[in-house]
């Protein structure tokens, strides 16, 4: 946890940092402490790279950090609830059922920008459920081969009527685009609205971290010991497509992270899950936080989206999870 907290705090200030436009760690030091009650300190900085630093890049690196988090603790949540290593927001059907939702709001329902986390949850809620009874029809209820299949059909369905609603409004199609691929711009207004809805699911999957050890070894045993498996199962799944639909709803479609990032804990701290969800939750933060950096700056003064990043070091990387996962099933 320690270490954790230590490479989340790094890629956070390189996050605020790093950029096209050129400003000093020293000057960003400087700045800050002239925050600071009682403090008076001048950094030389224009009211301009000020605005930048504190409009732009400060929500901007937050935002990163708390959907990354979100996205790496819904998919550690998911792998716990169906036993399947390779269960993911993305692949499982839970990030193309909330982006499909939030574009009907967005083209053809508006409403106020809180309700667009709801109709994403339902989203990612119907999205699992498809996947997950598709899955069951198709072979053995978990098995990690037919459930992920059952995922990619269920993502390829919802993708393709989600890109058909988006003729609709074809002058808004570039920022649904930009949105598809992954945006973590759009200042304070996004992360406030994001907040609430991380902090209950958050709360929620740290909880049941116990609980999912305990599924682990069985229902029958998990049952003698006093666990309820259905109950805990529906409330770390409403969680997880919580979280999944939080981060989809302000930030887009950013897919891996939440694959990537469980199994490096898992490979680094074991498999508890009361050690795998927290170290998720940061692990995922500073993750997202880095591809970001990698996003902004590999094109500079371009921006590449972020989700582009993650689909090159999450690819490769779940290729090699398929590969491990196979032949310990065989």
């Amino acid at each position: 946890m320690a270490g954790a907290l230590v490479v989340l705090a790094c890629s956070m200030i390189a996050g605020l940092l790093g950029g096209s436009a050129d400003i000093s760690p020293w000057q960003v030091v400087v700045q800050a402490a002239d925050w600071l009650p009682f403090v008076t300190a001048d950094s030389g900085l224009t009211a301009l790279e000020q605005g930048l630093l504190w409009e732009l890049r400060l929500p901007r690196v937050l935002m990163g950090a708390v959907v990354g988090g979100l996205l790496a603790m819904a998919g550690a949540g998911y792998q716990g609830v169906f036993r399947n290593p390779l269960a993911d927001p993305y692949l499982l059907g839970a990030a193309a059922g909330a982006g499909l939702t939030t574009t009907i709001v967005i083209v053809l329902l508006p409403v106020p920008a809180g309700g667009i986390p709801v109709a994403a949850f339902a989203g990612a809620v119907g999205g699992v459920f498809l996947a997950y009874v598709l899955g069951n029809t198709a072979g053995p209820a978990g098995g990690t081969t037919t459930l992920v299949l059952a995922g990619v059909a269920v993502t390829s369905f919802l993708t393709a009527i989600q890109t058909f609603v988006q003729q609709f409004k074809l002058e808004e199609l570039a920022k649904i685009y930009s949105w598809i691929l992954g945006d973590l711009g759009g200042g304070w207004e996004p992360l406030w609205l994001v907040l609430p809805y991380a902090a209950v699911s958050s709360a929620l999957l740290l909880v049941h971290g116990r609980m999912l050890d305990v599924l682990s070894v069985g229902d029958e045993e998990a049952g003698s010991l006093g666990v309820r498996a259905a109950r805990v199962r529906f409330t770390v799944l409403l969680a997880a497509s919580l979280a999944t639909a939080a981060a989809v709803a302000v930030s887009g479609l950013i897919g891996f992270v939440g694959i990537v990032v469980p199994h490096v804990v898992r490979r680094l701290a074991g498999g508890s899950y009361r050690i795998v969800l927290p170290l998720s939750l940061l692990g995922g933060a500073a993750f997202l936080v880095l591809a970001d950096l990698v996003a902004r700056t590999v094109l500079a003064p371009a921006e590449l989206a972020v989700g582009v990043v993650t689909m090159f070091v999450g690819a490769p990387f779940f290729v090699a999870v398929l590969r491990m996962t196979r032949r310990a099933d065989t």
